[in-house]
């Protein structure tokens, strides 16, 4: 089970990837100033790649972020709603994120 239930949000909770695409979305859902994480449609990239990959994406004018997992031939971006007010604490806490899945899934 999704560890941070209540931030998880959508028409659907589908996360592609398996366990590693779950753990990516879980240790970005565990920081404090993330709201809320809605999957968005999983679509199919040109080439076919091995290991999931997970890589957050850089900030809008809002302070809000994408999580994008990429998992063999399928992809598929999370949108991040924080409680970063503008573009530049966006960019703090994407770096933020980054450096958590970098640690946590050794990418």
């Amino acid at each position: 089970m999704f560890m941070s239930q209540n931030k998880l949000g959508g028409s659907h909770t589908t996360i592609i990837g398996g366990r590693t695409g779950r753990k990516a979305a879980e240790i970005v859902a565990w920081h404090p100033k993330v709201k809320r994480i809605i999957p968005t449609v999983i679509s199919v990239k040109g080439a076919a790649g091995g290991k999931t990959t997970a890589k957050v994406l850089r900030s809008d004018a809002r302070g809000n972020l994408r999580l994008l997992i990429s998992s063999g031939t399928s992809a598929q971006e999370l949108r991040i709603i924080t409680t970063a007010g503008d573009f530049s604490e966006g960019e703090s806490l994407r770096r933020e994120l980054s450096e958590m899945l970098s640690e946590a899934m050794g990418a």
